[in-house]
């Protein structure tokens, strides 16, 4: 009976981290409880906001996301390797043999990589390859979106770990999904790629619309505006 009563306590232990991460991150003002949420034992949060990464209710996810770079990042400073076990883990989660399909993961792996410096020179190559067609390709369209913006959050501040892997992006402009090519469009122009001016060029009629969480925030765009704005930048590059 004491065993069982450990057990149940343990699991109203779990139940009760669960609301309290999900307190947080639904919170009206989440980037100040963002930090109330990085000074939990991240051990403890992680395997809540591993969960919230596939959740139907997009705030929620995307907050999830954005709570699993800064917790990890933070995990990374004071414990490496507990940092690379979890990134080893969202690298599972992508792996045909782990049975899951990996909602949410490499949008986690973009953030994190985006606030961790040491660990996006060990893993930049990782998210990557999953562009790669002789590489871990992910297939699903809803996958290549997460990787696509994992990749564009990575490309805003490391741009250069970004750059030698534009070649495999720019196949990403002709995608059937208007997410997949805006997000393929914004990346050209955050890396400034010169070889995907021709395509760019191409979707500069693409009313398709498509909606991007950004700086905390949800935007809307048409494909033709990010094709747009990444125009822009080539030309002012070249001049």
């Amino acid at each position: 009976m004491l065993a069982v009563n450990k057990i149940d306590a343990s699991k109203q232990g779990v139940r009760d981290l669960k609301g309290k991460v999900l307190e947080l991150i639904r919170s009206d003002n989440f980037d100040q409880r963002l930090n109330e949420l990085c000074k939990l034992r991240a051990r403890q949060v992680i395997n809540p906001l591993f969960s919230f990464l596939c959740s139907s209710d997009e705030p929620i996810k995307w907050r999830a996301v954005t709570a699993m770079g800064a917790v990890v990042a933070n995990l990374a400073d004071e414990d490496m390797e507990s940092a690379r076990v979890i990134m080893r883990r969202l690298m599972w989660q992508l792996n045909d043999e782990s049975g899951g399909i990996g909602w949410g993961c490499p949008e986690a792996m973009g953030e994190i990589l985006a606030r961790h410096e040491r660990l996006a020179k060990e893993y930049a190559h990782i998210l990557i390859s999953y562009t790669r067609p002789e590489g871990n390709y992910l297939e699903h369209e809803v996958l290549q979106r997460g990787l696509l913006w994992g990749i564009g959050r990575l490309s805003q501040v490391r741009p250069e770990l970004v750059k030698d892997a534009a070649q495999y992006i720019i196949p990403y402009l002709k995608s059937p999904n208007a997410n997949v090519r805006g997000l393929a469009a914004l990346i050209m122009g955050l890396l400034e790629v010169k070889e995907a001016r021709p395509s760019l060029e191409q979707l500069t009629d693409d009313k398709a619309e498509l909606k991007t969480y950004i700086d905390h925030r949800f935007i809307k765009n048409r494909v033709k505006e990010l094709a747009e704005e990444a125009l822009k930048k080539l030309l002012s590059r070249v001049q």
